[in-house]
C-alpha cells in the first residue's frame, strides 16, 4: 500500500506500558510503508528519576512529554502523507496525568495548570484518523516489561499498571461514546513472529477504515 492511496491519514497507537505499541508501530511502517512516530523514551532526562520518586518528578515529566509529543504532532497535523504515531497526545492527559494527580502525585494546581496548557495545544490538532488500543491485562503487560529488562521500568509496580489499565478502559469507553474510529485488539496473545496472520488481520482492519 503507498502514500497515494491513504493521504493524510493519521494512525495512532494506544495501550498501556509494556503492551507492543512500538513493536506494531514498526511492523505496520514497514507493511503500510507508512511513516512512524515514536515515543520519546531513549535519552529522556526524566523517566529515571520519575520511577525512583514520583511524587517529585511527575509534573516535570508530564510536560517534557507534552512538549515532545505536540512537536511530533504538529509535524504529523501538517504532514500530506499517512503516518503511524506510537501512542498520542490525549494519552498523556487522559490516561498519565489524571492517574498521577489521582495517586496525590501531581497536586490540584499542576494539574489544572498541565490540563490547560494540554487543552490550548490541542485544540490547534488534528485529531487521529483511527486509533488502534492494545487491550491487555496487568500480568501480560509486567511480563513483557520484565522480557525487556529496562533498568528504570524494575520499579513499576503492578498496582501502577493496574490503575494506568482502568484509565485506559474509562478513556476508551468515552471514545466509542463519542464515535471516534477505532480498533481494540486484544493483545494477550499477539505474537508476530510466530504468527504473520495476527499482523495481517491487523493491516485488513486498517484497510476497511482508509478513505
Amino acid at each position: 500500500m503507498r502514500d497515494g492511496q491513504s493521504g493524510r491519514f493519521h494512525l495512532a497507537i494506544a495501550g498501556n506500558i509494556g503492551v507492543g505499541k512500538t513493536t506494531l508501530t514498526s511492523r505496520l511502517a514497514e507493511q503500510l510503508n507508512w511513516t512512524p512516530y515514536y515515543e520519546r523514551v531513549i535519552n529522556n532526562p526524566y523517566l529515571d528519576d520519575f520511577y525512583a520518586d514520583m511524587d517529585r518528578w511527575s509534573f516535570n515529566l508530564q510536560i517534557y512529554f507534552l512538549a515532545r509529543r505536540f512537536i511530533d504532532q504538529r509535524v504529523i497535523s501538517e504532514s500530506l502523507t499517512p503516518c503511524i504515531q506510537d501512542r498520542s497526545i490525549y494519552e498523556d492527559a487522559e490516561i498519565f496525568a489524571y492517574i498521577l494527580h489521582k495517586q496525590g502525585n501531581l497536586s490540584d494546581r499542576d494539574y489544572e495548570n498541565y490540563c490547560d496548557l494540554f487543552k490550548a495545544m490541542t485544540d490547534y490538532l488534528r485529531k487521529p484518523d483511527l486509533i488502534i488500543y492494545l487491550q491487555a491485562s496487568t500480568w501480560t503487560l509486567i511480563s513483557r516489561i520484565r522480557k525487556r529488562g529496562r533498568e528504570y521500568e524494575k520499579r513499576i509496580t503492578t498496582a501502577y499498571l493496574f490503575e494506568l489499565n482502568d484509565a485506559y478502559e474509562r478513556w476508551i469507553k468515552r471514545l466509542q461514546e463519542e464515535k471516534q474510529p477505532l480498533i481494540i485488539i486484544d493483545a494477550n496473545q499477539l505474537d508476530f513472529e510466530k504468527r504473520p496472520s495476527d499482523l495481517q488481520e491487523i493491516v485488513r482492519r486498517i484497510q476497511a477504515h482508509l478513505p
